[in-house]
């Protein structure tokens, strides 16, 4: 396979602005999977985390919309969506990995916490 067409499979994790209203939110995030297919990128699934409080504070921000999304992208175009992803100013923090298979259901675990230390 010619190196210009490999994709690989990745899980993104984006987390919006919680100022935003709905209307507003659901543009923004479309904005983040119009550019996964408009480079070719095939979105497998979607996991709507909704609202949550951040880990610290980002920008002045404590709280954000989180999204993980599974999808197929071309390898060598990796990059320049990240760098879209810079600009794009309701987009409080992303992450993407390469990875194995997509989750199908996402179970997320207590934090435990050591009192007393």
């Amino acid at each position: 396979m010619r190196k210009d067409l490999r994709k690989g499979l990745y899980e993104g994790m984006y987390i919006l602005s919680a100022t935003l209203s709905d209307e507003a939110r659901q543009k923004a995030f479309e904005k983040i999977t119009n550019g996964i297919l408009e480079k070719q990128g095939v979105i497998h699934k979607i996991h709507e985390q909704g609202r949550r409080k951040l880990a610290y504070p980002i920008e002045g921000k404590r709280e954000g919309f989180y999204y993980v999304v599974y999808f197929e992208f071309p390898t060598q175009q990796i990059a320049k969506i990240w760098g879209e992803y810079q600009l794009h100013e309701d987009l409080i923090r992303f992450m993407t990995m390469r990875i194995e298979k997509v989750q199908e259901t996402l179970d997320f675990k207590p934090i435990k916490t050591h009192s007393g230390v």
